[in-house]
């Protein structure tokens, strides 16, 4: 079965983050020589809620795309993770299955769905190339979706991440299941966006994927990524 990592990494010295940068040409040569890699991304990071134009120069990310979760396990213990861990202040990993899959990045289908969905807590991604002459008023909306996903009581795990600020964008949560999320989808700011895309033609390329979360690494500002999700079973 496929399995697919996003590991995070926070940089909080300006030396640090002048590296990092240095790095992403040299993750460039060691990725793609990784047994079992089908597919992968270097990705900054948004300010605020995570999901803003502003880039945050302190957060990065790799997502991956392996064959199997014993090759993903493996990966992580090799270059660039190994070195991108021990400089970074803090850094995560969350281990993901696909389950639904639909769309393109970069002209390909990176994820393999397999199986059902969890009854329980899912993960979601959402990737666009916003077209150029979109892309204000992309922004424009961005914001009030951002602050409502950061104020939903529902939302686990959030951040926004990319590969050309303003117009490579991806959004990944985490949800108590899959009809929080739909519940989401459906109203506020985030209904009225989904309606513009498709009305006004934002995007050049999509992808929307699900997956079961079967595993996580490390911490994220300084708790466990799914901790609140613990606090709600514990209830």
């Amino acid at each position: 079965m496929q399995t697919v990592t996003l590991s995070l990494f926070r940089f909080d010295r300006a030396l640090a983050r002048l590296w990092v940068l240095g790095q992403m040409g040299a993750a460039r040569l060691s990725l793609p020589r990784a047994p079992g890699l089908e597919f992968w991304k270097l990705c900054g990071s948004g300010t605020g809620e995570g999901f803003t134009p502003r880039p945050n120069w302190g957060t990065w990310a790799i997502l991956c795309a392996w064959t199997s979760r014993e090759l993903a396990e493996a990966g992580m213990e090799a270059r660039p993770f190994t070195t991108w861990r021990a400089k970074a202040d803090e850094s995560c990993t969350l281990y993901l299955e696909p389950y639904s899959a639909r769309g393109h990045w970069a002209g390909v289908a990176p994820f393999k769905p397999e199986g059902n969905g969890p009854d329980g807590p899912i993960a979601a991604m959402t990737r666009a190339t916003v077209k150029p002459s979109r892309a204000l008023r992309f922004w424009g909306r961005v914001p009030d979706i951002s602050a409502r996903v950061g104020s939903d009581p529902n939302v686990i795990f959030k951040i926004g991440i990319g590969e050309v600020p303003l117009l490579h964008q991806v959004t990944f949560s985490v949800w108590p299941d899959a009809q929080a999320m739909a519940d989401f989808a459906r109203r506020g700011p985030h209904a009225v966006a989904i309606r513009a895309v498709r009305d006004e033609g934002w995007f050049n390329e999509e992808l929307y994927a699900r997956f079961r979360i079967s595993g996580v690494q490390g911490t994220w500002q300084r708790r466990a990524p799914l901790s609140q999700l613990n606090r709600q079973e514990a209830a």
